[in-house]
């Protein structure tokens, strides 16, 4: 089941904008690519994203541009030679939506997020799970680690500073063997432990003798001293780096007047890789939720879900409901799927509410999901998931099991998660669940509802920001 198309935003009256495409077939090919040229002409000369749309408001393509006009534009000029794969989306192309981004790395994120999410139908890269670094400091050691990884929910880092994702791969990992030299933090997985008197029989690795590292592993550093330098790195990378920034510059041009042209170009370089440390994101604004979820507590939290909940198979699918709209208008719903514990994106879906007409009522919104999603199953031709988990509070469960009582097969189990008090709600109980905010079990519903709600949001706020903010 495909997401359902986004019809046209009408204005404060009720009207169509100015801007509607004309309907599809009331123009010939040369005349729409036209129109889509002017337009694209007329997009501000920012870094951004593009969403090519086809005539029912289905996006067919993602793309990411340094200057919006420049990219989008050559689309549609008359001698545009997009290859075998992407000729054909001139076929079917009747209008585009864009994204101003703060910056080409934002734009490669949000390329990324949306392509990951919509699944387009003329992209064939980053739909697979490969996803963008992140740095990290260990907190949980004697001599705290600093290395890169894509997996920042591993349970062996739980605990550590995450810096990114980051999109400059290659910058990022010059940028983090430059520093090693002024900060000398180690890189290695060894677990050194302070103190351990077979400390001072281990040989160290090259870097101690090149003085990239302090080699706490052989006992040459006490574990204050190498925190302070940790921490000065931790205060750098949050910093301007104006400074440092500014002496290397000096030695560059110093070492071209010297004629001294490869140090002087090898300086460049190094300037250029911390500088693309500002080109990252924060964990907090969930680009990459896939892989932020911790798997070990998802696993532990399915068991401690079934236990709470007194079911007496295991836990395997437990699906996730939101629902999600801008000012009481242009609502949507949402159905994401997890898998033991992981989210299983191939089973995402979102739903245009149709019977709510104006304002705001998620109870009607939920209703209408629900029936949508699980009507089938109701009918005993597929089968339910082993738990329903519904965002909001006790209206909401109520308004689900609403539906479920007009369907001649009852799922096993129907629960809600509400906001700020993080209270867990089932069928059939009159008083909710209040838990610890470490449960395993809260924590994992926690982490479906944000994601529904993240699954729900993020594609249908893109698409009306410049509605919302009057950009």
């Amino acid at each position: 089941m495909p997401d359902d198309p986004d019809g046209p935003i009408l204005d404060e009256e009720g009207f169509l904008p100015a801007d509607t495409p004309p309907a599809w077939g009331t123009e010939t090919r040369e005349v729409r690519l036209a129109r889509l040229l002017r337009k694209s002409r007329e997009l501000p000369p920012v870094a951004g994203v593009y969403l090519m749309k086809d005539c029912k408001g289905i996006v067919q393509y993602v793309g990411k541009a340094a200057k919006l006009p420049d990219r989008v534009s050559s689309y549609f000029v008359p001698s545009a030679d997009l290859g075998f794969k992407k000729q054909p989306l001139l076929d079917v192309v009747h209008d585009f939506d864009t994204l101003c981004c703060e910056g080409e790395w934002e734009a490669l994120l949000a390329e990324n997020r949306l392509i990951k999410d919509i699944k387009p139908k003329f992209n064939v890269r980053l739909t697979d799970d490969k996803s963008f670094p992140y740095l990290v400091v260990t907190q949980r050691e004697d001599f705290p680690r600093i290395f890169i990884t894509r997996n920042p929910a591993d349970p062996a880092i739980k605990g550590a500073k995450l810096f990114g994702p980051f999109t400059a791969v290659g910058a990022l990992r010059e940028a983090v063997q430059l520093l090693q030299r002024v900060f000398k933090f180690r890189t290695c997985s060894l677990d050194i432990i302070e103190g351990n008197p077979k400390n001072i029989y281990f040989r160290p690795c090259i870097l101690y003798n090149i003085g990239q590292c302090t080699a706490p592993c052989a006992g040459k550093i006490a574990s204050g001293p190498y925190r302070e330098d940790v921490d000065r790195f931790t205060r750098f990378l949050d910093s301007k780096r104006s400074a440092m920034l500014r002496e290397m510059t000096e030695e560059m041009r110093q070492a071209a007047t010297d004629l001294k042209f490869e140090k002087a170009a090898a300086l460049r370089d190094q300037i250029k890789a911390i500088q693309k440390l500002d080109q990252r994101a924060k964990a907090s604004d969930r680009w990459q939720p896939e892989t932020e979820i911790s798997y070990a507590d998802a696993e532990k939290g399915v068991r401690t879900l079934q236990k709470l909940l007194e079911l007496d198979q295991p836990i395997r699918v437990i699906e996730g409901i939101d629902i999600a709209h801008l000012q009481g208008g242009e609502t949507v719903g949402s159905k994401v799927s997890f898998v033991d514990g992981r989210p299983f994106k191939e089973e995402y879906r979102r739903f245009r509410i149709r019977s709510v007409e104006g304002g705001n009522d998620d109870y009607a919104s939920i209703r209408e999901v629900v029936s949508r999603r699980y009507r089938e199953a109701g009918k005993g031709e597929e089968l339910y998931p082993d738990v329903i988990l519904v965002d909001g509070g006790l209206g909401q469960l109520h308004a689900a099991l609403e539906v479920f009582d007009t369907l001649a097969i009852k799922p096993p189990m129907v629960i809600s998660l509400a906001k700020k008090e993080e209270l867990i709600y089932v069928q059939a109980m009159t008083e909710p669940f209040r838990l610890a905010r470490e449960n395993a079990a809260l924590r994992l519903c926690q982490a479906i509802r944000d994601e529904a709600h993240r699954f729900a949001q993020h594609y249908h706020h893109v698409l009306r920001r410049k509605k919302t903010l009057g950009e």
